[in-house]
């Protein structure tokens, strides 16, 4: 797969790679890199073809965006670029709205990330996660009403329920206004929730699917050693202990067991852990286009060798196996032995999203079909 094969992003004319270069480390001066280490990752993305840039108001306290901006001009690449950045997170401590999913909070966030960003418009704007509180309809209508100002191009949501995700697309439709065409959520070995849910309903919605962690915050780079009910390797995953949240709790047992698969697969094929693991989720079905971040240039050109091999199908199936979803309500009847009930045996062929629950009532298989590459 190479940065050059461009793919549609949902059901839209905006063609992005399919692996899309994360931002969330430049100008992080706790964990991540540093001005100079920034533009090279940026400067090695831009050579090899890619040309989706990730960001969010959030990262750095905003240097994320402002360095982007810089690198950008300096460049003079903003109509070669494709720009997504994204708002929720409160701006103003004691504030109340200067966070969340309202309309108020929407415009203010994005004027800032315009004025960081030192563009007229940007081209993907995300909701980064779900608020509870505000009404689907205000969001959507929000949204659509940037696109007609011409102050985004398109929108997607991150970190948001697949119900609400469904009601946003199907008011979007009933009322003739902008759809969302993307949808980004963690994605990988070890975080495989979405295939549930989020997938299927992106499939069905026309809405491309854009990992981020697709090394789960470095545990799959094989960085990690198990360390009686934790681990060590001094990486993100360590430091994180002191913030918490589930995000970084990635030390479980079923987790230190597909890392050793995958430290399996990579020797047998002579690749490293995190060139496997790219691997296997950039042909997994639904997903478009992959959030591919680093903190060294080095670490940044061995994880994009991921994207340039094939698991052999026997390895391929190794790893759908150890990290296969557990059956769960209501789930388990989706799959192929309580569905012969419904079909009375004969041979019945399902609408596409619906093959993600294929074998998920057998234990053992994996709860998805077969991947024939990236699809959107």
């Amino acid at each position: 797969m190479r940065l050059t094969e461009y793919v549609t992003l949902g059901r839209s004319g905006l063609r992005v790679s399919p692996i899309c270069l994360g931002t969330m480390t430049f100008g992080n001066d706790e964990w991540g890199s540093d001005e100079s280490t920034s533009r090279a990752i940026f400067d090695r993305y831009l050579e090899a073809g890619g040309n989706f840039l990730d960001t969010a108001d959030l990262y750095a306290g905003g240097k994320s965006e402002e360095l982007l901006a810089k690198f950008i001009e300096e460049r003079r690449l903003r109509d070669r670029v494709v720009i997504a950045t994204k708002f929720t997170f409160n701006g103003d401590p004691g504030n109340p709205n200067a966070g969340g999913n309202g309309r108020k909070n929407i415009y203010r966030a994005l004027e800032n990330s315009l004025r960081r960003l030192r563009t007229d418009y940007v081209d993907l704007y995300y909701q980064h996660v779900w608020d509870i509180v505000t009404p689907v309809e205000e969001v959507v209508g929000t949204l659509a009403d940037l696109v007609r100002e011409g102050k985004i191009r398109y929108y997607g949501f991150s970190d948001t329920p697949a119900w609400y995700v469904a009601r946003a697309q199907t008011i979007a439709e009933k009322d003739g206004k902008s759809r969302a065409i993307a949808l980004q959520l963690e994605y990988s070995l070890v975080e495989r929730n979405i295939e549930r849910e989020h997938v299927p309903a992106a499939q069905e919605l026309g809405i491309g699917i854009c990992p981020w962690s697709p090394l789960a915050s470095g545990f799959l780079s094989g960085k990690y050693k198990r360390e009686g009910n934790s681990g060590q390797g001094g990486g993100l995953l360590e430091k994180a202990r002191t913030i918490g949240g589930p995000v970084f709790d990635k030390f479980t047992e079923k987790n230190w067991a597909i890392l050793d698969a995958v430290h399996d697969a990579a020797k047998q094929l002579g690749k490293s852990p995190a060139q496997v693991a790219l691997s296997w989720l950039s042909t997994q079905p639904g997903v478009t286009s992959t959030i591919l971040g680093a903190r060294r240039l080095a670490q940044f050109e061995e994880n994009l060798a991921g994207f340039e091999f094939t698991l052999p199908a026997e390895l391929r199936e190794k790893l759908d196996a150890i990290s296969a979803l557990p059956q769960a309500h209501p789930y388990m009847f989706f799959g192929e032995i309580l569905q012969t009930r419904v079909n009375g045996g004969t041979t019945v062929e399902p609408w596409t999203p619906a093959r993600i629950y294929k074998g998920a009532s057998t234990e053992g298989k994996s709860s998805k079909p077969k991947a024939s590459g990236a699809t959107k």
